[in-house]
């Protein structure tokens, strides 16, 4: 029999900021047991993949925008609508997938202005327009005073999906575009890379995919599968203009906002080993002549230095962090 008690608790010991939020994930499969199917047909991935009687797979995703916390009063309620689309359709974009249909669950307080809230929908209803998505239904549920969530499902279709999980020894190690210092505006001034990954996903020797939400310092490791280690070209990195601006008062150095900051909205994937690189760049470079593509590294075995190596002093990197939910060493 269960017995009710209260949810929140001032033992630090107890609250799930202890797990952080890497080992939540992990119970959360645990307590779900046979009811979560493992990835890529359950959690795992940026997408989970629903197998029909269709040439095409269907996959699902959900994110969602808290007031206050993904965003604040500095943007628009425009903005924040079209963020929070754009931020699950990267999602897509990382599976190589094209968009179908969404539901859209709003959790406010009652005092939330009206024309704020109208706003919001026509930023989510431009950014859906743009890329041909459909918004089916949702939900609208109540929250104490000065509280703003939303919460979009959506699904799409690919033919060719691509996983994180299926990087192999030797593969070479790309992104696109430039990296770090998303606060000065890109987390919310963004286009998903769904083209891209779509391209992405057609071809033969792209054997992984992803996108970059939390920073490559986190991101990466999804391709390590506990076996490998990343050997990764410093100088290869491509930082942001606008991390070399956050580094000039941060007292940090600009490669680890690129590592660390998170919300870039790009893509990383990895090749097969025997790619050869030139000629996929040169393939790239065709479809893509505007969009920059870095080569960061190759997958190594399991280096006794760490997780990520510095392919020209062979030490470890310090950078294996980005975006938490709850604070890992709390």
């Amino acid at each position: 029999m269960q017995f009710a008690y209260p949810p929140f608790t001032t033992n630090q010991s107890e609250q799930i900021a202890s797990f952080g939020e890497s080992k939540l994930l992990e119970k959360i499969k645990e307590w779900l047991g046979e009811t979560t199917p493992k990835s890529p047909h359950g959690m795992g991935d940026d997408c989970a993949l629903l197998t029909f009687d269709s040439k095409k797979e269907i996959c699902i995703t959900t994110d969602a925008i808290s007031y206050g916390q993904h965003v604040d009063a500095t943007l628009t309620p425009y903005e924040v609508g079209a963020k929070l689309i754009h931020r699950n359709l990267s999602d897509l974009a990382a599976m190589g997938a094209h968009p179908h249909s969404a539901v859209l669950a709003i959790l406010s307080g009652p005092d939330l202005a009206f024309t704020w809230l109208e706003d919001f929908f026509y930023g989510a209803r431009n950014a859906s327009e743009t890329y041909g998505l459909k918004i089916v239904g949702g939900d609208l549920s109540t929250l104490d005073k000065g509280q703003f969530s939303a919460v979009l499902t959506l699904t799409g279709q690919c033919v060719h999906p691509k996983l994180r999980t299926t990087a192999k020894l030797n593969a070479p190690l790309y992104v696109t575009g430039v990296l770090g210092g998303s606060i000065l505006g890109k987390h919310y001034q963004f286009q998903p890379r769904l083209t891209e990954g779509a391209w992405l996903a057609a071809q033969a020797d792209v054997h992984a995919l992803m996108d970059i939400t939390d920073g490559i310092g986190k991101d990466l490791q999804a391709f390590l599968n506990r076996t490998f280690s990343a050997e990764l070209n410093l100088s290869a990195i491509p930082i942001s203009e606008a991390a070399e601006e956050l580094a000039l008062n941060s007292h940090k150095d600009a490669l680890e906002h690129a590592f660390c900051d998170g919300e870039d909205y790009e893509l990383l994937f990895a090749l097969a080993p025997e790619t050869n690189c030139a000629d996929f760049e040169s393939r790239w470079n065709a479809q893509f002549p505007n969009l920059k593509l870095s080569k960061i590294g190759t997958l190594i075995p399991k280096h006794t230095n760490g997780v990520f190596i510095d392919a020209n002093t062979k030490e470890g990197l310090k950078w294996t962090h980005g975006y938490q939910h709850w604070n890992e060493d709390v």
